[in-house]
């Protein structure tokens, strides 16, 4: 792939798992990245990381959910070098059953998942223009084609997430501005540690992947760092899996850890 000297990257949630790997990807190729992050801690322990490589870092605190933290961020990526790449990683997600989801821990979800990146791309999109043309990348799940019961706001937020990365890629590809999602399955990150703590959580998971292994974060990164290359100059509105294969099976089982949780609340009592 093309070499990215003089180029910049923004890339929320970056202080850690996914978005730190596709850090560390793009830095190797040359790029100038910028880690923004809500914790100047994790920031800047990232940063030094990947500065003992030798890559250009800067870090900037966003909160992804506030407006004019995330327009600073995108200013800041400009003022780093030719700001063409934007991964929009930041999100999260919680569990339990639909009729116990509490209005804030719905806004929470969608608040970051959905809101914070299309708050992200808004901001983006005229830096990418002012470049001569640029890439976002998205990172959704497969919780956005496959229903994983028990996580509604997580799923919701990464349909809608998808449905946005279309609508972006149709409005602005005639500006230069291509936009498309990864979806990761299950990678070992800070994030996903209590799922990984389960035996029968990650057995139910290797059971609906035909490659039979959780993934990496270097394997969703080296999907990123395509999709945001000009060797993918002909692909947009794209939702592209890298899964080992889940989303041609089911969802996961959340069910035995949400009774052990939830008891008989797991299901509406009349």
């Amino acid at each position: 792939m093309h070499d990215l000297h003089g180029q910049s990257a923004l890339i929320t949630g970056g202080g850690s798992g996914l978005g730190l790997g596709c850090a560390r990807r793009l830095a190797a190729d040359g790029a100038t990245v910028v880690l923004a992050g809500r914790h100047l801690e994790r920031l800047d322990a990232a940063a030094a990381g990947l500065r003992e490589s030798g890559a250009d870092v800067r870090t900037v605190v966003c909160d992804v959910t506030d407006e004019a933290a995330v327009a600073a961020a995108c200013q800041a990526a400009a003022g780093a070098g030719r700001f063409t790449m934007c991964v929009a990683n930041a999100g999260f997600g919680n569990g339990g059953p639909f009729h116990s989801i509490t209005l804030d821990d719905w806004n929470a979800v969608l608040g970051t998942n959905l809101t914070g990146a299309f708050l992200t791309m808004k901001h983006a999109v005229g830096h990418l223009v002012a470049a001569g043309g640029g890439s976002i990348v998205a990172v959704s799940s497969i919780a956005g084609p496959l229903t994983h019961r028990f996580m509604t706001p997580y799923c919701v937020s990464k349909a809608g997430l998808e449905m946005l990365v279309r609508q972006v890629a149709d409005e602005l590809g005639s500006s230069g501005v291509r936009a498309n999602a990864v979806r990761p399955g299950l990678v070992p990150t800070d994030a996903t540690a209590g799922m990984m703590s389960m035996e029968m959580m990650v057995d139910d998971y290797h059971q609906q992947m035909p490659l039979g292994r959780v993934g990496t974060e270097d394997d969703v990164a080296a999907l990123v760092r395509f999709l945001l290359d000009d060797d993918a100059s002909w692909i947009t509105g794209q939702c592209i899996g890298v899964d080992g294969g889940h989303t041609l099976r089911r969802g996961p089982n959340l069910t035995p850890v949400m009774e052990m949780l939830f008891g008989e609340a797991v299901r509406p009592q009349p």
